[in-house]
């Protein structure tokens, strides 16, 4: 039997259905305005910056950003042709190749960030109190825990 979501819960889930579409956008055009870096651009250089030797293997990258193969594959090749990433051979798998963050790209999202910070900062939490913020990081982690 299906359990129905409430009158609250069903406001609930709508509001953050709208707020997930609207802010990402709201995000994407901010971000390509400012630094001409798509969102997805910044979620790749950001993944590639977290690392030591900022590079990564494909299916890393696919799987910490929850995107499907073929989809980070086409956007790896418009960043290449870009100059933000490029391919370098592996010596541990011949057939496979790394992930690298070139130095256009290192200068596109360090150019980037500060313009992206005030804008999260901006749309997100200059509108929050601190108890807020909490309760915001603890259902995100909430339902990120159910969810792994």
């Amino acid at each position: 039997m299906t359990r129905w979501l409430s009158e609250d819960e069903q406001r609930a889930w709508r509001a953050f259905v709208s707020l997930q579409a609207k802010l990402n956008a709201q995000l994407n055009r901010e971000l390509q305005a400012e630094s001409d870096l798509s969102l997805a651009d910044f979620e790749v250089l950001v993944h590639l910056t977290d690392r030591d030797d900022a590079r990564a293997r494909s299916f890393e990258l696919a799987s910490e950003m929850e995107w499907e193969k073929s989809r980070l594959s086409h956007h790896l090749a418009r960043m290449q042709r870009r100059g933000l990433i490029d391919r370098v051979g592996c010596p541990e798998d011949a057939r496979g190749s790394y992930i690298e963050l070139t130095a256009e790209g290192r200068h596109a999202i360090e150019h980037a960030t500060p313009g992206h910070v005030s804008t999260v900062r901006r749309l997100i939490f200059d509108q929050l109190t601190p108890e807020q913020v909490q309760a915001l990081r603890t259902i995100s982690e909430t339902v990120l825990a159910q969810l792994d």
